[in-house]
């Protein structure tokens, strides 16, 4: 499970030059968090991936917030505001006792869907004005893109670190 990388991290590995480097950074974040996620979670039990060492947040909830705020962020990107359904997924992303296969097939699937979506942008929109929220705070195209990513790497540091501090406790407990 935590084997050495094989290989250079995705932005080191010349991939995605026919996109505008905003979006190339972007998707380098999103295959970077992948292979993180599956590198450091993906062998968690359910028992672990639900663990609150020190009452923090458990693993299952970065995965399931990696996932759900990347549509979240990319709908503001797209123009959009939330919907009902949006938020209804953003209160259940503390629920207890989630399954491993469920959390890592959202996220997986998250993840492919954020890609697709960030290539879509054309890059001459990366500077159009976006609102964000309830109060409508302004941004831009490319704002929320660099988002995407420093948020998506941010809950991936959070979750591998709980991983590890989880199995940590498991192996003491031996």
């Amino acid at each position: 499970m935590n084997s050495p990388v094989s290989q250079p991290e995705p932005w080191l590995r010349g991939t995605h030059a026919e996109v505008h480097a905003v979006q190339r950074a972007v998707l380098h974040a999103l295959e970077l968090a992948k292979e993180d996620i599956q590198r450091w979670c993906s062998e968690l039990s359910d028992e672990e991936l639900n663990a609150r060492p020190g009452e923090i947040a458990p693993v299952a909830f970065h995965l399931r917030h990696i996932a759900r705020s990347l549509d979240r962020l990319l709908s503001y990107a797209e123009g959009k505001q939330l919907s009902p359904e949006q938020l209804n997924v953003l209160r259940t992303e503390s629920a207890p006792d989630a399954d491993r296969a469920s959390v890592l097939a959202e996220l997986e699937a998250a993840l492919a869907a954020a890609a697709a979506r960030v290539r879509a942008f054309v890059p001459s929109e990366i500077e159009k004005v976006r609102l964000v929220g309830k109060k409508q705070l302004p941004t831009t195209v490319g704002g929320l893109l660099v988002h995407v990513a420093d948020h998506t790497q941010r809950h991936v540091g959070q979750a591998i670190t709980t991983a590890k501090i989880v199995q940590w406790q498991q192996r003491s407990k031996a």
